[in-house]
């Protein structure tokens, strides 16, 4: 139907701009329906509940920089048998958020230890958190960057800001020692403030001679390691080679 003009001005000056997209189709149902004033207004106060909600996860998701927006629907646990299913279902309901702890997910390349960690991630999006996904590589060098340019403290609160940090990758090689001041630091502030999510092709015993220093390794490693979740997915054959197009069984 065509609306008032002045209608539609009122409806934007209140920021109710969405309800234009669904009243042709809620009015239609009123009177098919019969509808009565109360119950319309109902459901156009829940459309834009639900258009007001959605554009908060998008927003949320663009902010997290997922590399690929993964969900656990999307996981295939029967490619391994051994990850425990019913925790992982734990760890969706994103208690370990309230909680400040965190999830340690390692195991060989290949096996889907990103995927899992985004695909938790996604879910801690949709219950409204606020997540950022980020390789080790990657964040170790925007810090490192940033020292140079003395914006170092504001860079790193990029990585304290969120309810869920997850590092992705973490040890592929030896830290140096600027970068394992800067990992120990982001370990310190988070540690019982908020949660992370590291993958790894190590376990985390392993980390300890990545460090320079091995004092503040083994502080690092007891702050993350003794207050998170361990998914130890063992190796097989690779789970991106069944995501490829010409897998088959």
């Amino acid at each position: 139907m065509n609306i008032d003009h002045h209608i539609a001005q009122q409806l934007k000056t209140l920021r109710l701009g969405g309800f234009l997209e669904s009243l042709d189709l809620r009015l239609t149902q009123a009177h098919e329906e019969d509808c009565d004033h109360l119950t319309f207004l109902q459901l156009m106060l829940q459309d834009e509940i639900e258009r007001r909600e959605a554009k908060k996860l998008a927003q949320r998701l663009s902010r997290a920089s997922f590399e690929e927006q993964k969900s656990l629907e999307g996981f295939d646990f029967s490619f391994n048998p051994k990850i425990k299913r019913a925790l992982i279902k734990n760890l969706a309901t994103c208690i370990f958020i309230e909680r400040k702890e965190h999830v340690l997910i390692y195991g060989p390349a290949g096996v889907g230890k990103t995927h899992l960690a985004q695909a938790l991630g996604h879910e801690a999006c949709r219950r409204g958190y606020e997540v950022l996904f980020v390789k080790s590589v990657k964040m170790l060098r925007s810090l490192h960057a940033a020292r140079a340019d003395y914006s170092w403290e504001k860079r790193i609160k990029k990585f304290l800001r969120p309810d869920l940090l997850i590092i992705d990758d973490f040890g592929l090689t030896a830290l140096t020692p600027t970068q394992a001041e800067d990992f120990y630091e982001i370990v310190t502030e988070r540690h019982l403030n908020s949660s992370m999510i590291i993958t790894s092709n190590r376990i985390p015993q392993d980390w300890i001679p990545l460090f320079p220093d091995p004092v503040m390794a083994n502080s690092a490693l007891d702050r993350v390691a003794h207050h998170a979740h361990h998914i130890l997915i063992e190796g097989g054959e690779s789970y991106r080679k069944k995501l490829r197009p010409t897998y088959s069984t």
